[in-house]
């Protein structure tokens, strides 16, 4: 029941994904379709939060430094509760308070504005050492994509919450093996992923990333790690629940024609049907 429920989490997550890109036209579909399932267990599993007081501060912090994924973390709070859904037809547009890159400053539910890779786990770090002082239990999650394992900011983050044992900073890593300027592995090879992290002295757990069992397994062993900081790295698949959108080429920000809109609905609702 626990999984059949996270799974329908992430077919709605994946459904508002796909209605907010139409009003664009265009976007970071592709990256929204592949961290649906993260986000349906990160929302609806792991996190301690109030839907009705996103400001609470007991809650656990969930920092989106990926600032071009918003358009998947808008969806993953309405399905919380934190954001009306209705709401999520202003993606993009003037005056919303969902612009197309995360911004703390306009979006309930946003923790930081992200942008320019490599700044989310830093400020993980600092927020981490704040609520350790504090005495307070909140953890502190922070999703971020294989390309900010390019920049050695991560790194240095990296260190500093190893050297303090921050063992309420969980790092998600996305890697979707894809960048603006092509493969991962061919803009700058980043692997093996699992043995770096863990030559950092965080404690390191890798999963495929679009199975909803796998990641209540990691999750659930994570929250019970103490001494160090973790981190779950999760394969995932550009567009993953709609073929037509899984095959693109140029899958990094995906423009889509306005007939193909409700062939992806319609194919992510034939996935669903056979699950």
């Amino acid at each position: 029941m626990r999984v059949r429920a996270l799974r329908d989490a992430a077919h709605r997550i994946r459904h508002h994904a796909l209605d907010m890109g139409e009003v664009q036209g265009q976007g970071y579909i592709g990256q929204a379709l592949g961290v649906a399932d993260i986000l349906a267990v990160a929302y609806k599993d792991v996190l301690n939060y109030r839907a009705d007081e996103p400001d609470w501060p007991e809650r656990d912090r969930f920092l989106l430094s990926v600032g071009h994924y918003a358009i998947a973390l808008y969806a993953a709070l309405a399905e919380a509760g934190i954001l009306d859904p209705e709401e999520l037809a202003t993606y993009g547009s003037d005056d919303s308070r969902l612009p197309m890159s995360g911004m703390a400053s306009y979006t309930p539910g946003m923790e930081i504005s992200g942008g320019s890779l490599g700044h989310g786990l830093g400020i993980a770090a600092g927020m981490a050492l704040g609520l350790r002082h504090q005495g307070s239990e909140a953890r502190v999650y922070n999703l971020l994509s294989d390309g900010e394992l390019d920049e050695g900011s991560t790194w240095e983050a990296a260190m500093l919450c190893a050297h303090h044992g921050l063992d309420n900073v969980t790092a998600i890593v996305d890697v979707n093996a894809l960048q603006a300027d092509g493969p991962t592995a061919g803009v700058l090879r980043t692997e093996p992923v699992t043995e770096k992290w863990e030559a950092f002295g965080w404690h390191a757990i890798r999963v495929d990333g679009n199975d909803i069992g796998a990641l209540v397994d990691a999750f659930d062993a994570l929250r019970a790690h103490r001494g160090s900081p973790s981190v779950l790295i999760c394969d995932t698949r550009i567009g993953r629940g709609v073929p037509l959108l899984e095959t693109r080429e140029k899958a990094h920000f995906m423009r889509v024609e306005e007939h193909e809109w409700q062939l992806a609905r319609d194919e992510l609702a034939q996935g669903r049907d056979v699950q």
